[in-house]
């Protein structure tokens, strides 16, 4: 992508006022968005984006500074530019770039750009077709089709030299219920990291018809009761309540600074015994996996609570300087345009010993929320609030009607401490998370849990 010589040229002249590390983030990325609305599509992209971000250390500070023109003269005049943010003794400096082989978890058997775009909006069409004819309901349907195929060098002063290849591929269908002037929405979107033969794996036809399944279940729904309650979440994409309200307080860009409610309680008791957490970029083929973080660093598997104690954070190399900790292969950035910092890869509560019957059976009453949509959190406090997008009353340990309108509310560290029954049925939602460094794509997932106390907010008239 660039030749070794023109990196160490950048890399020097990144150092030329005294800083002590510098790194070259250089990315070639092709992508394919097609939008589908009322059977139509609405819009079609596909491009490149190309473009060079070189970042330096000076102690605890770094500065940043991105370009698209890769001629010697441009990255050279960049780098000396961010260089002058700092102001130090310049020091001798040997470079000597050793080229690494990276290990790829990932096989790509059809690259997506070799399928036809028409391919792609028959799939769209099917997808879109599936969903629309589920039910008289269904007044509207959104389909999405994505690939992207990510080329990526990183190389820095401390020798680094690497290449990557990244390749992903989602489907996304959102229906639209309505009746009597009100509406609900639902939702589904796999995605792997995977070329076009995801589609062998992934039925569309079935895509759409969870998605309208969802919103026509929910428009008949009766509106939740509210109160503290047993909540048992279920798995898959129910994960995305632990990646929000406890992922990112795990997270060195917050624990760095201590403004996570996670800072200084490494080795102390944080969640229930039932509970591990992990974050695992090594997965193959899974949506939030990847070789090398965008740093360079092999990705690993992370316990970060084990049997509910503080095991370990999420680190990315600035903040690991801050916090005398290594990276753990979780600096990561939305493109060249972004500094990186320290980001979930695939998140996810482990496997328990209780099955989905008997958390269920063994819920005398509360509610089930089978699949959660957006929510907030206080990365500070762990406060958080989430909607549940299909839900219903379990009432003498069975799951009966369907309840719409409920949200979860509470804190992170609280739930954690609140789960009494973990499911053996573990599961991956997928999504894109956004922070300091944009938004990239990460894996949620968990397997049935139960909390045995949750403010559930609803309608108090329908208690």
């Amino acid at each position: 992508m660039l030749s070794k010589k023109l990196i160490e040229n950048v890399l020097l002249a990144a150092l030329s006022t005294g800083g002590d590390f510098a790194e070259i983030f250089v990315e070639d990325r092709f992508s394919t968005n097609i939008d589908m609305v009322g059977g139509y599509v609405e819009n079609s992209i596909s491009g490149r984006d190309f473009g060079i971000g070189i970042r330096i250390f000076h102690g605890l500070n770094s500065v940043y500074a991105y370009t698209n023109n890769s001629s010697e003269e441009n990255l050279i005049k960049v780098a000396k530019e961010a260089a002058l943010a700092i102001k130090s003794s310049k020091k001798d400096i040997v470079l000597n770039l050793m080229k690494a082989d990276v290990d790829n978890r990932h096989v790509v058997k059809i690259m997506p750009n070799k399928a036809e775009k028409a391919r792609k909006v028959e799939l769209l069409k099917m997808g879109y077709e599936s969903a629309k004819s589920y039910d008289p309901l269904i007044s509207q349907v959104t389909a999405n089709y994505f690939d992207e195929e990510q080329d990526v060098l990183i190389a820095n002063t401390e020798g680094l030299m690497v290449e990557d290849k990244r390749v992903r591929t989602r489907f996304k269908i959102q229906s639209v219920a309505s009746k009597d002037g009100e509406t609900q929405v639902g939702f589904y979107g796999p995605g792997a990291s995977m070329g076009f033969e995801f589609f062998a794996k992934v039925d569309v036809k079935e895509v759409g018809k969870e998605a309208s399944r969802i919103a026509k279940t929910m428009i008949l729904a009766d509106y939740c009761p509210s109160g503290v309650m047993p909540v048992v979440i279920h798995n898959e994409f129910g994960g995305v309540l632990f990646h929000e309200a406890c992922g990112h307080g795990l997270e060195a860009t917050f624990v760095a600074k201590g403004t996570s409610v996670f800072a200084g309680k490494l080795g102390k008791q944080v969640a229930s015994p039932l509970v591990t957490a992990i974050d695992d970029g090594t997965i193959p083929n899974e949506w939030g996996s990847l070789n090398v973080d965008d740093e360079g660093t092999p990705t690993q598997r992370n316990v970060l609570i084990e049997n509910g104690i503080l095991k370990s954070y999420l680190v990315d190399k600035l903040n690991g300087k801050r916090m005398g900790m290594k990276s753990t292969g979780s600096g990561r950035r939305q493109s060249y345009k972004f500094p990186p910092t320290s980001r979930m890869n695939n998140t996810f509560i482990a496997n328990g010993d209780s099955t989905f019957e008997e958390i269920i059976s063994n819920t005398e009453k509360g509610l089930f929320a089978k699949k959660l949509g957006g929510g907030s959190v206080n990365p500070a406090t762990g406060d958080f609030n989430f909607a549940v997008m299909e839900g219903y009353l379990i009432e003498n340990g069975k799951i009966t009607k369907p309840v719409r309108g409920a949200t979860l509310i509470g804190k992170g560290i609280e739930v954690l401490e609140n789960i009494d029954m973990v499911g053996n049925n573990q599961t991956f939602g997928q999504g894109v998370c956004g922070s300091l460094s944009g938004m990239v794509p990460t894996n949620v997932g968990q397997p049935t849990i139960r909390v045995k106390a949750l403010t559930v907010g609803g309608r108090k008239g329908d208690e």
